[in-house]
């Protein structure tokens, strides 16, 4: 039976019309609890074991929305036995329907960009995660989500979707600086000019690691931690050196100078014995090529060598020269190999 809405609100109506529906929709949201922290839970831990990444994925995704589902098919079994006109129950069903839209394109959009990350890291880098792609792919769920909750309470798209295509030109002549960064950033992406990650020189001198690629800037972590956000029109344009491209390990260059009166018999095993050890307990030193030494000149003062090491990537160069330059010292100290340092003679004449 039908009956105004506003008595539905009325204390002596309460337990005729509401308590039934109260009910379905407290014991089925509760239902939905239990299974969230109980049988999700278990299925979650036990997908803990399994090898394929995917699975985590699609946990992810769903797990903040199920008790809301559960919530939402409570609200569709109970408000149909509210004793409303079929007017009501329409405008009810539309709005649950499009709430159960919007969470599913909110979970759709998590697994979306979880499967796009997961195979971005499977191409070994041909395809970066970064956050211009990210959030692409988001705007694309979402945009999707928008339209069919749109189609579902019977809203025509089609005029729609020829106002955003003369809206979206105007726009894009408005905001052609923006979007010359956006098409930039892609293209510095798929190029793969640099990535997240990457230790790089411009022409211009600016000299760090890249940590992102957003809609307009590249953001870039100097060494000193100062950050640079670089347009990235200008990084597309620059002149990069990239020290990640390709073969990231380097050659690091120590130099040495002994005495004349050093035994260089002695002085090769000594700094010999010391680079090798640091090639074996360094993680700093690539283990693919053994440490070397060779005398290079006489200098003023000295006899001059240089040791060489392989780094596994720029920025390992300093603890190793750091740790080396301990070493040697101390070694040559206990071998009573002298290093020398350039003395000068200044001999004074009297004034006449």
């Amino acid at each position: 039976m039908d009956i105004p809405f506003n008595e539905l609100f009325n204390i002596a109506s309460f337990k005729e019309y509401w308590m039934e529906p109260i009910g379905v929709t407290f014991g089925v949201t509760i239902f939905g609890v239990f299974f969230k922290n109980v049988i999700h839970k278990r299925l979650k831990k036990a997908v803990e074991y399994s090898k394929w990444q995917g699975d985590d994925i699609i946990i992810a995704a769903i797990e903040s929305n199920i008790v809301f589902w559960f919530f939402l098919l409570a609200l569709s079994i109970a408000h149909k036995d509210l004793p409303i006109t079929d007017q009501y129950l329409f405008y009810i069903s539309k709005l649950l329907s499009i709430l159960l839209i919007a969470s599913i394109t909110h979970s759709f959009s998590k697994l979306v960009v979880g499967f796009f990350k997961l195979w971005s890291e499977q191409q070994g880098g041909g395809f970066p995660s970064t956050t211009i792609f990210t959030n692409i792919v988001r705007i694309t769920v979402y945009t999707i989500g928008l339209l069919i909750a749109l189609d579902t309470i019977n809203i025509s798209i089609a005029p729609m979707l020829t106002a955003l295509g003369v809206g979206g030109l105007a726009v894009s002549l408005a905001l052609k600086d923006t979007l010359t960064d956006v098409f930039a950033g892609l293209h510095i992406l798929l190029s793969k000019k640099v990535q997240p990650g990457d230790f790089v020189s411009l022409d211009s001198g600016e000299m760090g690691y890249i940590q992102n690629i957003t809609w307009r800037n590249t953001k870039m972590l100097e060494r000193s931690n100062n950050v640079i956000h670089i347009p990235n029109t200008k990084l597309s344009s620059a002149i990069i050196k990239n020290y990640d491209s390709g073969d990231p390990s380097f050659s690091v260059k120590i130099p040495i100078g002994v005495a004349y009166d050093s035994d260089l018999e002695q002085v090769s095993r000594v700094v010999m014995e010391v680079a090798n050890e640091l090639h074996a307990k360094m993680d700093e030193v690539s283990k693919d090529a053994d440490p070397s030494f060779k005398f290079r000149a006489f200098s003023e003062s000295s006899i001059d060598l240089a040791v060489y090491f392989r780094g596994n990537k720029y920025g390992d160069q300093n603890p190793i020269i750091h740790e080396f330059i301990k070493r040697i010292h101390r070694r040559f100290d206990q071998e009573k190999i002298e290093i020398p340092y350039p003395v000068r003679t200044i001999i004074q004449r009297p004034d006449k």
